[in-house]
């Protein structure tokens, strides 16, 4: 079903936290995180569909020379009972196509046909502005500053799953992205152990903190944790965890576009310089 975690603005130097889970059938063909060979976009793909989930703007690495300029996106699917119909166009294209757009998040959202799609919540954003649409209702709304969590009812519903992420992050995460920031030069290494972790929690929900999606109580229970992994539910789960995250590059004359070879000529790499990092790994179920 997904879940995310957008801690947007929270710190200078990393105005972008974004964890992800994504849910899905555990048969659904799906290309893991990597550079698109048609288009500017790095992210895993769907390969019955063609979309993504997750992604962000990028530029193939020929002659090991990586453009990026800050474009980023997320989508999750809106849980309401409502059955999606055939006619309908596939989600994973709305992160695609904000990704190669020139139009800003707000503008993107505002101009989206709503009822092509079923339902869903879409995050997007850039180096200046996140912002967050469903076609339930929501209108295009800038994000404040602040933890955002986004899973499958309306933008920071409080389900179990989202307050239970909320309440681990905010305890577990972030203060160790603070110190990694304040004396460790923002290394990752230093808290994303900690993140993966949380993205791993299975613990469900008690019977009376179940939402009501329109689904019977033993499947709303099934689907009630950050990380689905049951042995009720032996075909679906958590396929993909992902930490996106962008640094500030504002030594730079143009922080938002950012070729490695001009910034670290002595390396092969320099993911430590651009502006939007993606890590991305395959969750393995125990059922």
């Amino acid at each position: 079903m997904c879940i995310a975690a957008i801690a947007w603005q929270l710190f200078d130097e990393m105005p972008l936290v974004l964890l992800s889970n994504r849910d899905e059938f555990l048969d659904r063909p799906t290309t893991t995180t990597h550079q698109w060979m048609d288009l500017p976009i790095l992210a895993g793909r769907d390969d019955k569909s063609g979309g993504t989930w997750l992604g962000v703007h990028q530029h193939g690495a020929e002659n090991k020379v990586v453009t990026q300029n800050g474009r980023w996106a997320a989508v999750l699917n809106f849980r309401d009972g409502v059955k999606a119909i055939e006619e309908q166009r596939s989600r994973g294209e709305l992160v695609a196509n904000f990704l190669i757009s020139d139009l800003s998040p707000l503008a993107f959202a505002r101009q989206i046909d709503l009822q092509a799609y079923a339902g869903f919540n879409l995050i997007v954003g850039d180096t200046h502005q996140a912002v967050i649409v469903n076609n339930r209702g929501y209108p295009p709304t800038p994000l404040h500053s602040g933890l955002h969590i986004v899973s499958n009812g309306q933008p920071d519903e409080a389900w179990f799953k989202s307050e239970r992420l909320r309440g681990r992050l905010r305890q577990e995460v972030l203060p160790l992205i603070s110190e990694s920031i304040e004396f460790y030069n923002s290394d990752k290494h230093y808290w994303q152990d900690a993140a993966w972790q949380v993205l791993s929690d299975t613990t469900q929900a008690p019977s009376n903190k179940l939402p009501d999606t329109g689904l019977p109580k033993s499947l709303e229970q099934a689907l009630s944790s950050i990380c689905i992994d049951t042995p009720e539910m032996p075909t679906y789960g958590t396929r993909t965890q992902s930490i996106l995250t962008m640094r500030r590059a504002s030594h730079l004359a143009n922080p938002d576009l950012i070729h490695l070879e001009q910034l670290n000529k002595a390396s092969d790499t320099a993911e430590g310089h651009l502006p939007l990092t993606l890590d991305s790994r395959e969750y393995s179920h125990h059922f």
